[in-house]
């Protein structure tokens, strides 16, 4: 399916309209690496440049992409002048976060979208890097929830995240398959994917950054959160009325957390007993997050989910670019 629009670049799209995707990038082209959120070892900044370098790219580290503040890379006011300077180069095709790590919110209100949006690119990044997918969407542009430096340094040449990363940057969509899970809520459903590091964005509710539930499938996604925590941050989409508004739900991977007691049962348990009333796709242990197997995806583009008795399926239609 094509999306054919006219919209203004300038103009909020309507919360239904996929977003306007950059162009794809072609061998020889630049890609920068900014560190806007936590600091990072300059190996994995090092071993970033080999694979993109590899995937026939440029890759331009930023000024202050490898420096510390405290957990930081940089001081706000380093960390923002990076990303806006490789927002506003026209050479610049692409923009690879570094890593994530607390820090992007102190930028948001700074982030400059005048030169961007006369030369669009792809925002690459996941984790706390999910505000600035955020701001991205309420801005109109589509934006890749995606591996980072340290994944593409440690993982193999093979290694399938990365390898749909390269070809997503290259125009190629992906589709994903991934086993059913016993939680799941079968049937298909297509809508404008959108989400991330539930966390993150659970921070921005009630903000211009906020991310619109109707007609949306929801992934989401979280690293060393207590099970209590997740499920009061779903209690909070519950009550705030957003996920009676969702298309489809995807619930992703949450990891390095000690399962509480408490809850009496287990996080997907818990969040089961939760959704059990919702007729929508919800689809359990999604390949995202905070693991190896993070596939990308685009947030912004419209999909088809796809829930079955013994598989998911998750598909991107052709879009146009800027």
């Amino acid at each position: 399916m094509k999306m054919e629009s006219t919209q203004h670049p300038e103009m909020a799209p309507s919360p239904k309209d996929a977003l306007l995707f950059p162009p794809y990038l072609q061998e020889g082209d630049k890609v920068a690496i900014v560190s806007p959120s936590g600091k990072i070892d300059k190996s994995f900044l090092k071993g970033a440049c080999q694979r993109l370098t590899s995937w026939g790219l440029e890759p331009v580290a930023g000024k202050y992409a490898g420096n510390a503040h405290g957990l930081y890379a940089g001081t706000s006011r380093q960390r923002h002048r990076d990303l806006q300077k490789a927002m506003d180069d026209k050479e610049i095709k692409a923009i690879l976060c570094s890593r994530g790590g607390y820090g992007v919110v102190h930028i948001l209100d700074r982030v400059d979208f005048t030169l961007f949006r006369e030369h669009p690119k792809w925002l690459m990044g996941f984790s706390d890097i999910t505000a600035l997918h955020n701001l991205y969407q309420q801005q109109g542009f589509a934006s890749l929830h995606a591996p980072m430096a340290r994944h593409l340094t440690v993982e193999a040449a093979d290694d399938p995240a990365a390898l749909y990363l390269k070809q997503i940057l290259f125009g190629k969509l992906p589709e994903y398959t991934c086993p059913a899970h016993r939680f799941n809520h079968t049937g298909a459903c297509s809508g404008i994917l959108r989400g991330g590091n539930l966390a993150v964005f659970y921070g921005l509710r009630g903000t211009p950054m906020d991310i619109p539930s109707e007609g949306t499938i929801l992934f989401v996604e979280d690293i060393g959160e207590r099970p209590h925590a997740i499920e009061r941050m779903f209690y909070n989409l519950k009550l705030g009325g957003v996920l009676d508004r969702l298309s489809g739900l995807i619930i992703g991977q949450f990891t390095d957390y000690e399962e509480d007691k408490s809850l009496g049962k287990v996080l997907y348990g818990a969040l089961a007993d939760l959704l059990k009333d919702y007729a929508y796709p919800i689809c359990f242990d999604f390949p995202v997050g905070h693991v190896t197997r993070n596939y990308p995806l685009i947030n912004g583009a419209r999909v088809e989910l796809e829930v079955g008795k013994k598989k998911v399926d998750l598909r991107f239609p052709a879009h146009r670019n800027v």
